[in-house]
């Protein structure tokens, strides 16, 4: 029996993979141009399969986005919360894999760990895709690059910031940068800051990639501007957290140091005036909403991609 194909991180892609999921991406949304929102693609690649999406964590672009992926690719979704299941009753992980492996033909889950998340993909017998952990999310990123080439018109030579948490959407734009080789420049305090070499798990890359303390060093001359939420669900050191990113905001007075056109992103949900002001998220310069649409379109590339269509 063959393996089946993951997407777990996106270091586990080569760079070619990774442009053609991105191309991909695109050309499926741009077909899709004045269509309903639920009707199938035109060659409906997924048609008659199923892919389970398991929740440990709540969502609201994830569910949605995935479920809407698969409509589009004339498959169907079905949702599992954990504690619905029998995971939330002790099952182990890789039972759990095993049986929906014979009855599904992909998984999705939004992990609290991702080693379970590792464990489940090594006893599954179909895709399994990574919706978010607590190390990671691909995802995430995926739309983010969409959005950036849909707005910038490329990734290559583009500088991107991010302001901020080291947190799992960090560490996937550390390997994106270092696939595609584009500049990734993190502001972060040093107790929240991410360890690149280890983000990039063996990864070897030409992308300038660094970590400062300054907000305004990392933003100055940047196309991209990014940011998250300073506390994550699971978090416990709320006001540890607040008080360690107080100056790590991005403003009117930040943004004004990057490129005159450049985009402000934010996977969302966002707390206005904490990581971002709303004159920033609000304004001219953020594709928040082009980025959150997106999700859809680059979920289909990655699941098509899983499925090796």
């Amino acid at each position: 029996m063959t393996a089946p194909r993951h997407f777990l991180d996106l270091c586990d892609l080569s760079a070619a993979d990774m442009r053609a999921i991105l191309a991909d991406a695109r050309a499926r949304k741009a077909a899709r141009a004045g269509r309903p929102k639920g009707a199938p693609d035109d060659d409906a690649p997924l048609a008659g399969r199923t892919l389970a999406m398991i929740f440990e964590k709540s969502s609201t672009r994830t569910r949605v986005s995935f479920d809407m992926a698969m409509r589009q690719l004339g498959g169907s979704a079905l949702v599992m919360n954990s504690a619905d299941t029998q995971l939330g009753r002790g099952e182990s992980v890789e039972d759990t894999a095993r049986v929906l492996s014979r009855m599904v033909d992909a998984v999705m889950i939004r992990a609290n760990r991702h080693a379970d998340l590792g464990a489940f993909a090594a006893a599954a017998t179909v895709p399994v895709v990574n919706g978010l952990s607590d190390w990671s999310h691909p995802c995430q990123v995926l739309a983010d690059l969409v959005t950036i080439q849909e707005r910038l018109g490329g990734i290559e030579g583009v500088k991107v910031a991010w302001v901020g948490d080291g947190n799992n959407v960090c560490r996937s734009f550390i390997q994106a940068a270092a696939l595609l080789d584009f500049e990734f420049a993190i502001a972060a305090p040093a107790e929240f800051a991410p360890d690149v070499a280890t983000a990039c798990r063996g990864l070897r890359s030409k992308a300038r990639i660094g970590v400062v303390e300054d907000p305004a060093e990392a933003v100055r001359g940047a196309d991209v501007v990014v940011t998250d939420t300073w506390v994550s669900m699971g978090d416990a050191d709320e006001a540890r957290r607040k008080a360690a990113f107080a100056r790590f905001q991005v403003s009117e007075t930040l943004m004004a140091l990057a490129k005159r056109k450049a985009i402000f992103l934010h996977c969302l949900p966002a707390h206005r005036d904490e990581e971002v002001t709303a004159g920033v998220i609000d304004g001219p310069q953020s594709a928040v909403l082009d980025e959150a649409e997106n999700r859809v379109h680059a979920q289909k590339a990655a699941l098509l991609w899983c499925c090796g269509r």
